[in-house]
This record gives structure tokens, sequence and C-alpha cells, in this order.
């Protein structure tokens, strides 16, 4: 490969603050607001303009599951804006405080994060890591300024795919254990002109319903080209919109700019053919059309960091409780899309998830092995690929954002690393905020 030498060149320090977010999606949100709300200086860095990741730029449908959180319900209280709960299949609810109302959650994430001190630098990208031995200090970051150094006390990734972590040299694998496939990625969509009278809305993959047509994933599988094929469509906070969740790209690497773009202009290009299969096949669609398109590709999975510990698809099974808990009450099933087709992964647990009990995430998940001065919180975190399947959903990571900046505040109270905490100090804190098992 061809190369340039590179001029050296002074790089101005124009942050230094306690803790450093990397990342505004649901788990830097919550790790900034509650650093800040704890009177920590922080600073959070999001490379594009809008806080909330795949909940607001990402146009997810809902906060899935049924996980428990004061922060998490919070910001469920103050963003939420549908007027009605929604039956959407087979009895099942979903609650209209859990529908997401993408353009009121921007604002409302905006508002508490100002609320609580924290300085925002949006459309900044953390470009480099910085340390001194093993150690992280902050990092090096660029925007339309130009480069600059923050430095900081504590730095928490929140990079979903986990790039300053992985700068740092914290040792990682890819996707899946066997083989390192990834889960697919998607861009969700919005339509309009829906009748919201015969509207149905089959929310999991194993959801059906007749059709004049006949059965509709069978329909979906038929008429749609691999790899789409299956059919996902929840209610919108507005009355005739939905949120469809149906374009697939398959065999993508997040981490990898060309494997992005490929995933852009393919799932791009789906949303005409699956429009089309909506308006045919779909109750309630027959009028529908296309108002919005998500500004980011939901990428489901990438890299998963090796921690102090690596929770497994066991102990979610289990509905564990750690004695190091700093994340509970988490639930939701083994959500693994098909990676060599659409559809649940055969590996994933949606209606055959038994489990009915919340489960905690331990302190050592979010703390690298070898590097200090860094936390991992989101989907980055130490944890099999199973266990990803489940833990990787929203509200969870904003009860991870919660609990990791607890352990932060005490890393900066008692002047030690994040491998040197005292658990029951983090629990402290955050019984204070209300978390329990």
């Amino acid at each position: 490969m061809k190369t340039i030498k590179e001029p050296a060149r002074e790089i101005p320090v124009k942050y230094e603050t306690d803790v450093l977010v990397i990342g505004g999606g649901p788990a830097g949100f919550a790790a900034a607001v509650s650093c800040g709300r704890q009177g920590l200086k922080t600073l959070l860095i999001e490379k594009t303009g809008t806080i909330g990741g795949v909940a607001t730029s990402g146009l997810m449908s809902h906060w899935t599951g049924n996980t428990e959180g004061p922060l998490y319900e919070e910001l469920l209280n103050r963003a939420s804006t549908a007027s009605k709960d929604v039956n959407y299949f087979d009895d099942k609810v979903l609650k209209a405080e859990q529908i997401i109302d993408p353009e009121n959650t921007k604002l409302v994430m905006l508002k508490m994060l100002i609320e609580a001190g924290v300085t925002l630098r949006l459309y900044s990208f953390a470009a480099d890591v910085l340390m001194d031995g093993n150690r992280v200090t902050g990092a090096i970051l660029e925007n339309k300024s130009g480069r600059s150094a923050a430095l900081a006390k504590i730095i928490i990734d929140c990079s979903g795919d986990g790039d300053i972590a992985a700068k740092a040299g914290v040792d990682f694998h890819m996707g899946r254990e066997s083989d390192g496939m990834m889960q697919p990625v998607t861009i969700m969509f919005k339509v309009a002109g829906v009748n919201e009278e015969t509207a149905v809305y089959p929310g999991e993959f194993e959801d059906d319903f007749d059709v004049p047509a006949g059965k509709l994933q069978q329909l979906g599988r038929l008429h749609l080209k691999e790899p789409i094929g299956h059919v996902l469509i929840y209610p919108g906070s507005v009355p005739g919109v939905a949120t469809v969740n149906m374009t697939n790209s398959q065999g993508i690497d997040g981490t990898k700019s060309s494997d992005l773009t490929r995933a852009e202009v393919e799932c791009r290009s789906q949303i005409p053919e699956i429009i089309t299969f909506l308006k045919r096949f779909v109750p309630g669609y027959e009028n529908c059309y296309l108002i919005a398109t998500s500004s980011v590709i939901g990428v489901r999975e990438t890299r998963h960091f090796k921690g102090l510990y690596t929770i497994t698809e066991e102990d979610i099974e289990e509905a564990k409780v750690f004695d190091d808990w700093i994340v509970t009450r988490a639930f939701f099933n083994f959500d693994i899309h098909g990676m060599s087709g659409p559809g649940l992964d055969p590996s994933g647990a949606q209606k055959s998830f038994r489990q009915t009990e919340k489960y905690s995430i331990p302190l050592g998940c979010f703390i690298p092995e070898k590097v200090d001065g860094l936390f991992l919180a989101g989907r980055n975190i130490s944890g099999t690929h199973k266990a990803h399947s489940n833990y990787r959903v929203m509200p969870i990571c904003v009860n991870m954002g919660q609990g990791v900046a607890a352990a932060a505040s005490v890393c900066l109270k008692n002047g030690h690393q994040p491998r040197e905490l005292d658990y029951k100090d983090v629990q402290t804190i955050l019984k204070e905020q209300g978390v329990h098992p």
C-alpha cells in the first residue's frame, strides 16, 4: 500500500475534565447526565449533531423489554408523547411511554444534559486515544474546528463499537465466538397513511397474522427478496404513522466504513420494495407512504471487550443477581437477528424465552482486564455473543450509563483506578439514586 508521511504537529489541549464520555447514545447520555448530577465536571463527545443514537437518529420504534431503572423511567416520563397503549399482537401491550417520539426525545435528552451541567461537543469524533503507560488519559478529537485533545481523569467509552477501548489495546473478539459473524444492520423508516382501525403490528419475528393472501410472515419470505423477508412493524407516536424494522444487510462489519457504505446503499434500496409489499399484503397499510428514514444505520453488534467478568447467557437465564451488581432489573429476550437469512437466528429465543425474572450485570463487565482509567458502557461491555443480544437493548444501556457514572464518581472521590474499586461504595451511591436489585 502506498503511504504518505504526515508532518509532526502540536495539538492544543482544549479540554481538561473529570470525566470524558465518548458517544451520546442511550448509554453515553445516561453516563453523562448521572456524572453531571453528581457534581463531576463532565464532557460528552458525540460524532453526530443529535443526542440519543439509535433512539433518535436511528428512528427506533420503542424502548424494548420490561427493564426498570430510575433514570430510564424519568426519561420515558419526560419524553413520551403517545396518548395510548397499543395491543400489538396476541394480547401483548406496548405501553404508551415506551413508544418513542424521536423529535421530542432529542429535545428532552439535550435538556437533561444541560440541566446536569454537562459540556457538550457535538459534530466531534474521538479519533485517537491518549495514554500514560497502560492508563487512558484522554482522547484526540477531530471536528470542523480542527484537531484537539481532551484530558480526563476517567474515560467512559460509550461509542457502541468501543473505538477508544480498541485503540487503547483492550482485548476483544468480534461477533459470534465460533466464526466472528455479527448480527445484520438495519435502516429504520416510518410510513404515514396507516389505517389504525385495521392495522396489524407484528412486533416479533414469530408474530404472525392471517391476512387475505395467507400467513403474513410466509408472504414476506415469498415476496421479499433475501436478505429481507421478515415483517416487523410498530405503532408510531402520532396517529396514522408506523415504524418499520425490515431492511436487512448481512455480513457487515460495523467498524469498517466500506461495509457501512455498502449496507447504507443496500438497506435504502430495499425500502421501495418493502413499501410495495406493505401496501399489497398488510391490512391497514394499503395507502401508506414513506415519510422518514433513519439518519444513522442501526449496527447491532461488533466488538465484545474482555473485562474482569464476562456475562453469559446462562447468567441471564438464571436471572442472576451478582454481589457486585451495578445494573439491576434488566429484562429482554435473546434477540438475535438471522445472520444468513431473514427472521430470528436459530440460536435466538423470543417466544421460547421462558425467563420471567429480571437480572443484574456486575461491575467487572464494565472494567477492562488490563487497561486503567477506562470504563465500558453499552453494547461494547464484556459479554458473550448470545448474552449481548439481550443486554444490547437501549433501556438496559441507560441503566449501564447510570451504573458506570456511580463507579466513576467513587474512582474520583477515592483516587482509585476502576480495577481498585470496592463495589459496595458504588452500590451505596446507586441505592441513594433509587437503584436496587
